[in-house]
């Protein structure tokens, strides 16, 4: 009796930590790149709406690429747009996918494929609720990119201690 009320209570309190994590996540998307091969007139474009502007947020990149990708790092554009469609944020910004040292991929992986999640902004405030979005263009100077298989946006309230 005494055991099944344990593991009750840690089943409970796990579901609610898992629940309440979920809560946070404001948007958390993929987009996938035509055949692997990132055009650089293509933007990777990403909508979502933020209902409370008076908090902070963190905003991150999800990027997947294959081990055959030709560089050790990838240089990308953001602009992330707001609700009144004015830029208010624009970056140029260098993504590491590579170990410069040892060459090997960073994120997690399986086979050649690997996930890396970089956060990009952390305690950001937007300045008005709405609908927002988030592109993203490469900007390694070459008109096809290889190698870069998805590009995704993760939008999360930031923790209360950040706030």
């Amino acid at each position: 009796m005494k055991k099944l009320l344990t593991y009750s209570l840690a089943l409970i309190t796990l579901v609610s930590v898992l629940t309440s994590c979920k809560n946070d996540v404001i948007y958390d998307g993929y987009q996938d790149i035509p055949a692997g091969i990132w055009n650089v007139d293509s933007l990777a474009s990403f909508d979502f709406e933020i209902e409370d502007a008076s908090i902070k947020y963190d905003i991150s990149y999800n990027v997947r690429y294959a081990v055959q990708y030709p560089y050790y790092n990838v240089f990308v554009t953001h602009y992330l747009v707001d609700s009144t469609q004015s830029i208010a944020s624009e970056e140029l910004q260098n993504l590491m996918l590579f170990d410069k040292k040892s060459g090997e991929p960073l994120g997690d992986g399986v086979g050649d494929l690997f996930d890396r999640e970089i956060p990009i902004l952390k305690g950001y405030q937007f300045e008005m609720p709405g609908k927002h979005s988030f592109k993203i263009k490469q900007f390694m100077r070459m008109e096809e990119l290889p190698g870069i298989m998805a590009f995704g946006l993760k939008v999360v309230k930031s923790p209360e201690e950040d706030q």
